[in-house]
């Protein structure tokens, strides 16, 4: 049933504990969102709930606030320590970021809870039957990790679960876990409590819905599917093949592109190619793909999150099938089983709370509607505003048309108005730009991207903790493996990363000086001439420059043309 909501509760009104509502301050949640107040009360009842809410909503609070209550309630009275909460998530990254978000809830309650993640930290089967065997209170996993564990024997007892919660419920089954699922319920008891979340209400969680949940409560709140466009803009390039090296470097070396940026690729070659081509002009970044280990890509978010990048290039590499489609679970499974490179439990797209994001570029288009989405979904996260750019070819129109057409049924607008701007790049504008692209997008051939790839497998062996005492014993192998092949490398020219004042469009200068005029005399007084170099991007307002303040294409009416002839 669909459930709405009179007021808005604020945190000290959902009967909370004193040391959760301490730790919710801590983390400067002021007050909750809409399905974290109209659902918290119905799972401190007990009722088995299907939330369904947007990217960015806060859906993990929304079970972990209940949950973290409900096991403190229950050690009042609890005579022994037992496995009493588990949480499912399709990938290792989803698991690693719900165990942070519920051990930072939990921090002002000392060790009175104990949390175990066995599926993102570390594949150890020997490390995750260590932390089973302290019987912790919450279990994070995925569900073939916990299933084996289960099934072994005496590992883990889940006799004694309370609740179960289900995150982006819609994956699981279509990241090839419905065998595994439909085997780990019959180790539950009974009688529990079960919840699943997700983003959209597919047919694979409808499935799921009649396997563990008994009477639920179907929370699918008369909240947008998306944000709304004064928070979230959208934005398209045409733009083919030849050409989104040269605008990529232009926008980005000309700063109209500002901020922590995430560059969606559709393949993992393509990730390498666009990181290289980036060195070379002097802009640096880092990758994410599902072939890294789960550490890595672990790490590799958190340094993204922290500002050690503002720039990550990520694989969306899940294409999976429509809604409806009784084949996709198999056909999922069949791709997680045979596919030897690539790590299933991995998504760029999909759930990872990459922070502070105010750019969402899509270099290669998403290859459905449900994709771009979820790339989407990666800014505008809470109350942040942000942005998305795409790239879009002549081949891609039928989908970036579709895309149009969904985004259009979720907002009002007039009948003529696009949701997606049209930002007509003029690129003889930037002509230099293109020349040096060229060059150095060619200079990415396959040679260098499998060198590369090559290259961070040895570094990351060498960098494994593992693989210390090995190497200490064999140091001959150590020798070998530092002393391979010479590597294929790019080697990236010192001019490319400055920027001269001549291949600067004039329609920018024209921003950089009437801004700087309107604010201080002595910025205006500067001729262009002593505003060249990296100095001609500075802009002296705090108000950030949007992409769509500068563009390249748009005709000036005929009267200033002659007055200026700037293009």
């Amino acid at each position: 049933m669909a459930q709405k909501t009179q007021k808005m509760l604020q945190f000290h009104e959902l009967e909370l504990d004193q040391r959760i509502l301490k730790a919710v301050s801590q983390m400067g949640w002021q007050q909750p969102t809409l399905i974290q107040s109209t659902a918290i009360p119905l799972l401190l009842e007990g009722k088995d709930v299907v939330v369904r809410a947007r990217t960015g909503s806060g859906k993990t609070a929304t079970y972990a606030l209940p949950l973290i209550q409900k096991i403190l309630n229950s050690k009042l009275n609890a005579s022994e320590q037992c496995v009493s909460a588990v949480i499912l998530c399709p990938t290792k990254e989803l698991c690693r970021q719900s165990r942070n978000i519920i051990e930072q809830l939990v921090e002002s309650c000392g060790k009175v809870i104990r949390v175990a993640d066995i599926a993102g930290s570390s594949n150890d089967a020997v490390t995750q039957r260590h932390a089973l065997a302290e019987r912790p209170d919450i279990v994070v996993s995925t569900p073939a990790k916990l299933m084996a564990h289960a099934e072994a024997g005496g590992v883990v007892d889940l006799k004694h679960v309370e609740t179960l919660v289900v995150d982006e419920a819609d994956l699981v089954f279509a990241f090839g876990y419905e065998n595994d699922f439909k085997r780990l319920i019959k180790h539950f008891p009974p009688i529990y409590q079960a919840v699943l979340v997700s983003a959209t209400l597919s047919d694979d969680v409808a499935r799921m819905k009649g396997l563990c949940l008994h009477n639920p409560v179907t929370l699918k709140l008369e909240e947008p599917e998306l944000v709304s466009q004064d928070q979230l803009t959208h934005q398209r390039i045409l733009a083919e093949e030849n050409d989104k090296a040269a605008i990529l470097y232009a926008l980005l070396k000309l700063r109209l592109v500002r901020g922590k940026s995430i560059i969606f690729v559709n393949n993992t070659d393509r990730c390498y190619k666009v990181r290289l081509f980036l060195e070379q002009v002097g802009i640096r970044s880092c990758v994410l793909n599902s072939e890294l280990p789960a550490n890595i890509r672990i790490h590799t978010i958190s340094q993204f999150n922290k500002g050690t990048y503002d720039i990550i290039i990520a694989a969306d590499e899940h294409h999976l099938e429509q809604p409806g489609n009784s084949s996709s679970s198999s056909s999922a499974s069949s791709k997680r089983k045979s596919s030897r490179s690539g790590d299933f439990e991995s998504s760029a797209s999909r759930g990872i709370d990459f922070h502070c994001v105010n750019n969402v570029i899509n270099f290669d288009f998403p290859r459905d509607v449900t994709s771009y989405i979820h790339r989407a979904g990666r800014t505008a996260r809470g109350n942040n505003k942000g942005s998305v750019l795409s790239f879009v070819s002549i081949k891609e129109a039928p989908v970036n048309d579709a895309v149009e057409k969904k985004l259009r049924s979720c907002f009002v607008t007039k009948k003529d108005e696009n949701i997606i701007k049209n930002y007509q790049f003029k690129l003889e504008e930037v002509e230099a730009f293109r020349y040096r692209a060229q060059d150095c997008w060619r200079a990415a051939t396959r040679v260098a991207i499998h060198d590369t790839r090559i290259n961070e497998i040895k570094t990351e062996i060498l960098n494994c903790e593992k693989l210390k005492g090995f190497f200490e014993e064999n140091k001959r192998d150590l020798e070998a493996l530092r002393h391979d092949k010479p590597m294929h490398r790019i080697r990236g020219l010192r001019h490319l990363s400055d920027m001269p004042e001549y291949i600067v469009p004039k329609a920018l200068k024209r921003v950089r000086y009437t801004t700087t005029g309107s604010n201080s005399g002595a910025s205006a007084a500067k001729t262009p001439r002593q505003s060249a170099g990296k100095a001609a991007f500075e802009r002296q307002s705090n108000d950030p420059l949007m992409v769509s303040q500068v563009d390249f294409g748009k005709k000036r009416p005929a009267q200033r043309r002659k007055k200026n002839k700037a293009f």
